[in-house]
């Protein structure tokens, strides 16, 4: 009997908060980063879509929201929304 162990891969992913300034068609938003954040993307403007179980419980951003991200080191100019801060 053989056993297949899968192991998690580790997230290298840069964890940010910003401020939706607008929304974009297709669940993309521009995002001002604001809040502690590397040097590289402080006061940057990055293009963010939606991550998956945001999509799925139908989280709604509005321009103005106050949203943590996530930022791959591959490409700092994109990023993706995982949570929305409540008001």
């Amino acid at each position: 009997m053989t056993y297949l162990y899968l192991e998690m891969k580790q997230s290298n992913n840069i964890e940010v908060t910003g401020e939706v300034t607008q929304a974009l068609p297709n669940a993309m938003f521009k995002v001002l980063i604001t809040g502690e954040a590397p040097e590289e993307l402080r006061n940057k403007e990055l293009l963010c879509t939606l991550a998956g179980k945001m999509r799925l419980f139908k989280i709604r951003v509005m321009p103005g929201d106050q949203v943590r991200l996530e930022v791959t080191p591959y490409d700092s100019n994109r990023g993706r929304i995982v949570f929305r801060e409540r008001q």
